[in-house]
This record gives structure tokens, C-alpha cells and sequence, in this order.
């Protein structure tokens, strides 16, 4: 993996002979390494597996060119990439191609520049995981299965259903996902940022399913961190109890119901509908379903919500954005009200300057600055990494999620009463566009019906779908708990410290419940 002082020295003498072409007026260049370091999981125990398949290793570097060019029609502005050279030939090349693709960009202010904002200079990476190995690699991946084993082994539920310990094989246990750690590096420099800007970050990250497959049973783990020494592989366990637990699952009819939202759940929700909606981008566009309400209710006042990607001890946590610019703290839901947005350099200075900006927003964009303020510019994609040939979007990095009283588990069940816990879903997705707020997603295990405030039977696995408003959700919030789970999608950089969520009249429809009716009655 390339090293910092290579990047470093890539980007200043890139920026060197930049400054040697008339025409260009402005640029920017970044340069990035990445490392997605991967071992898959995957045993049966009816069907020869190797539990622990070799690790895999994506490695990827090189350098990306931004430029503002003076031409007859105005300034052109233009990206441009070259992977696996760091070299003067690469930059040429690169810069080439930036050329070639020079277009005008009518709401084009200029390359980031400094907000005022101090930059935080430690360093946050662990460098064990940059320098990970094979074998600790392996050794992780073991982890992870013998902690699942051990549950399997003293489980007195799969005695039972098996009969005999010679046929718990028979039932089909499955375990199977994998664990992975990212390594990042990047330096970027321009003509306005005052030196190059240096940054490393990593990150580690697991999801294991486990399956008792004779049983339809089916349980999930995860676990996200920023450090190899917090990497123990108990999600490997967690995975095998909720299987256990979900044995003998049952079905419920679709309706309105209480609910208890789990980590997952939760993080699902807020990342695939809820944080597409508060991005100036989104704004720009008219398509937010918070269309004018910046410093409006949005939802109860039991809920807070804020990114903060310079917080010490997060796994998200980076010292700056791709654009150079210091990461930090931005509110984007306070008691209810939303009181800011994420943004990059390119949108922010896009809608201080839009005549509708006031309409869109609900208040002067000038004088909501720092609401706005660009501190969310990352090049993510493609499994997770800082990447060199992408341009910078707006990415959450530790997306934290905060109740106005901290309640328990118990707490929250009891608030229920009768209703489900929703542990894990997928397939989460906005339906008629983003500013609807209508959304759809799957129950597809470690859920539970919950009677008189506990939780009472397992739910069978994808028998029931949500279908649901996110302004009604947001609007029904009943309590926050106080315990926050690090949550985080398959390779991705932005983690959610989630808790668990009661919610009243929480819409869900029963998976196949027509064809349940027709069995029932019989042909017509």
C-alpha cells in the first residue's frame, strides 16, 4: 500500500507543474490508497465447507485532478483520473482527460477554500490494521465462527428439536458472512488550501448469519470498529443465539401495531430514507420530503440527531473530508426541529447563491451558514475507501442518534404492551420518490411478538413487510433507548450509533396473506 509520504509528494509536485499551464485557473488534487482486506465465512454442517475461505485483498491507488479552466465561453470546469501511477505521466494524463471533458457549469463558485473551521490534527487510524496480515486476517475469520460454534454446542434448544446429539448435523446448521477491514490514505492539495493535506483511516467491520435450516430459523450478528484489538468475533455468537431463538417462529396478520425498533432496524431506516432527505443537494433539487422546514418540527421532540466526524473514539471518525476541509459536528435534528443539513463545498456555496434558496430551505441560506456548513465532502463507492477517480459527494461519517430520555429495553417493551420488535430488516427502500416519505422494507429475522410488555415468541422470518411514512414514523416516536450500537452497511464508511426505538401506529402488511385466505376458504 502506498505510503503517505508518496501521496503527499504525488500531490505537491503535481500541484508544481500544474501551475505551470496559463490556462488553468484553478485545481485540486487528490491522491488515495485503499485497502479492503476480506475473509469469507461460510460452514454448513451436512455439506463439506471450509469455514474460513482465504482472505481477499482489493488494493487500489492513484490520482484524481479537479481544474477551473479560463476559456472564450467562460471558466470550464472539468475531473479527470489516472489509476496506479503517481508519477508527473500520471498527473499528464489525468489532467488530459480533465481537458477533454472541460464543460460550464453555470452554479460553479470555485474549489473548496477554507471555512475557518480548525482542522483536528491527531490521527484517529489504527495502524495495526494497517499493518493487518494473513494470519490475523484468518484468525479474525476463526474468531468469529468458534464463538458461534460454542453456542451451537451447549445449545439445549437443538437438542431438543434434534432428539439426539449425533443428529444435530441433520438439522442443517449454516453460518456464513464475512469480516472486513478497510485501509485508507489520502492527501489532497489545491491552489486555495494553505499546504497538502494529509489523512489515514481504517476500519473494521463483521455480519454473520447464522441458520438452523431443518427449522427455517435464521439470526443475525454484526460488529463495527475502528481497531483490531476490538475485534473478538462475539458477532459470530450473537448470530447463533438469535437463530436459536428464532426456532418455531410464528406468523402475525398485517396491521397497525406498536413496535420496538432494534439497532438495525433503526439504522436502515435513518441511512436508505430519512439521510437522503437532509443534504443540501436534496434541497437544491426540490426533492426532500422537509421541503422549507429548516428550523421546523420534523418530528417528535424525543428525538435528536447529529454527525460528528471528528468525535474521538468512533470508528467513522476521519481528520478531514476529501476536499481538505476539517470534519466535525453538524446538528441535523435537535428536539425534534431540523437545525442543519450535511453538505459539500460544491452544494454549499451552490445554494447560498439560489433565488429560490429562501423557499427551498424555509430561511435565507446566507444567514443559515452554519447550519450548511461543508463538512461532508467524501469520495465514497464501490465496497467502502477514499477513492481517487470520483468526485466528492455528501457521505455521513458517525451519524449518532440521541433521545430526549434515556429508556431500557424494558422500558420500551413496556411502553408496547402488545405489539412486535423488529429486529432486522432489508430491502429498504423509498416508494414514489424520496419527497413522498412512503417507504418499504422486510422483516427478515431476530424479531419477536411482544405480549404484556415482553418479548413472547419468535416472528417467522419474512412474513411481514413495513409500509410505512417516514413522517408518520417520525411523528409517532414513543421512546429512545440509551444503549447506541455502532450499525453499519456491507463495506461502507458512514457508521450509525443506533439504539433501539418504540414507535406507535407502525404499519406492517403479512407477507402472502392473500394466498393465505384463498388456502382458507377453499376454491370458489
Amino acid at each position: 500500500m502506498k505510503s503517505i509520504r508518496n501521496l503527499k509528494q504525488a500531490v505537491t509536485d503535481a500541484l508544481a507543474y500544474l501551475k505551470t499551464q496559463s490556462d488553468i485557473r484553478e485545481a485540486e488534487v487528490f491522491a488515495a490508497a485503499n485497502g479492503n482486506l476480506t475473509v469469507r465465512l461460510n460452514y454448513t454442517s451436512h455439506i463439506p465447507s471450509n469455514g474460513v475461505e482465504e482472505p481477499k485483498s482489493i488494493d487500489s491507488y492513484g490520482v484524481g485532478i479537479r481544474i477551473a479552466m479560463d476559456s472564450p465561453q467562460g471558466v470550464l470546469t472539468s475531473f479527470g483520473s489516472e489509476p496506479s501511477d503517481l508519477s508527473l505521466e500520471g498527473v499528464v494524463r489525468a489532467l488530459e482527460k480533465a481537458r477533454r471533458g472541460a464543460v460550464h457549469d453555470p452554479y460553479f463558485v470555485s474549489l473548496p477554500r477554507p471555512m475557518g473551521e480548525r482542522s483536528v490534527t491527531r490521527p484517529y487510524h489504527d495502524p495495526q490494521i494497517m499493518r493487518l496480515t494473513d494470519a490475523q486476517m484468518v484468525e479474525a475469520g476463526w474468531q468469529t465462527l468458534g464463538s458461534a460454534f460454542d453456542v451451537f454446542q451447549s445449545s439445549e434448544e437443538l437438542l431438543a428439536v434434534a432428539g439426539a446429539p449425533a443428529k444435530v448435523v441433520q438439522l442443517g446448521l449454516i453460518l456464513g458472512g464475512d469480516v472486513t477491514f478497510l485501509q485508507e490514505r489520502i492527501a489532497i492539495g489545491s491552489y486555495h488550501l494553505p499546504k497538502v493535506e494529509t489523512d489515514e483511516s481504517t476500519l473494521a467491520m463483521s455480519s454473520v448469519t447464522a441458520m438452523v435450516e431443518a427449522k427455517d430459523a435464521k439470526g443475525t450478528g454484526w460488529a463495527v470498529s475502528g481497531r483490531l484489538n476490538e475485534v473478538h468475533g462475539q458477532d459470530g455468537a450473537e448470530a447463533a443465539r438469535q437463530a436459536l431463538a428464532s426456532l418455531s417462529g410464528q406468523r402475525a396478520r398485517g396491521g397497525a401495531y406498536r413496535v420496538v425498533l432494534g439497532p438495525q432496524a433503526v439504522s436502515e431506516i435513518l441511512e436508505w430514507i430519512l439521510m437522503p432527505g437532509l443534504t443540501v443537494d436534496t434541497f437544491f433539487a426540490s426533492a426532500s420530503p422537509f421541503m422549507g422546514k429548516l428550523g421546523k418540527q420534523i418530528a417528535s421532540e424525543k428525538l435528536s440527531l447529529y454527525d460528528h466526524g471528528a468525535m474521538p473514539g468512533l470508528a467513522a471518525t476521519k481528520a478531514i473530508t476529501d476536499e481538505g476541509l476539517p470534519t466535525g459536528k453538524t446538528e441535523l435534528i435537535r428536539d425534534g426541529a431540523l437545525v442543519g443539513l450535511l453538505s459539500n463545498h460544491y452544494e454549499y456555496e451552490r445554494i447560498l447563491r439560489d433565488p429560490k434558496g429562501r423557499e427551498k430551505l424555509g430561511v435565507d441560506p446566507v444567514g443559515a451558514k452554519q447550519a450548511i456548513l461543508p463538512r461532508n465532502g467524501f469520495r465514497t463507492g464501490r465496497g467502502g475507501g477514499r477513492n481517487f477517480d470520483v468526485t466528492p459527494g455528501t457521505t455521513a461519517t458517525n451519524l449518532v442518534v440521541e433521545g430526549k430520555d434515556a429508556h431500557t429495553r424494558d422500558e420500551l417493551l413496556q411502553m408496547v404492551g402488545d405489539g412486535i420488535y423488529v429486529g432486522r430488516i432489508w430491502y429498504t427502500y423509498p416508494i414514489n420518490g424520496i419527497s413522498a416519505a412512503d417507504f418499504s422494507g422486510t422483516i427478515v429475522g431476530d424479531s419477536y411478538l411482544i405480549k404484556d410488555g415482553r418479548l413472547a415468541a419468535p416472528l417467522k422470518p419474512n412474513t411481514l413487510r413495513i409500509n410505512e411514512n417516514l413522517h408518520n414514523m417520525l411523528g409517532h416516536i414513543m421512546g429512545i433507548g440509551s444503549q447506541r450500537r455502532g450499525t453499519i452497511r456491507w463495506a461502507s464508511d458512514q457508521v450509525t450509533w443506533a439504539p433501539e426505538m418504540a414507535v406507535s401506529d407502525f404499519h406492517l402488511a403479512e407477507i402472502g396473506e392473500y394466498m393465505d385466505q384463498v388456502w382458507s376458504e377453499g376454491p370458489r
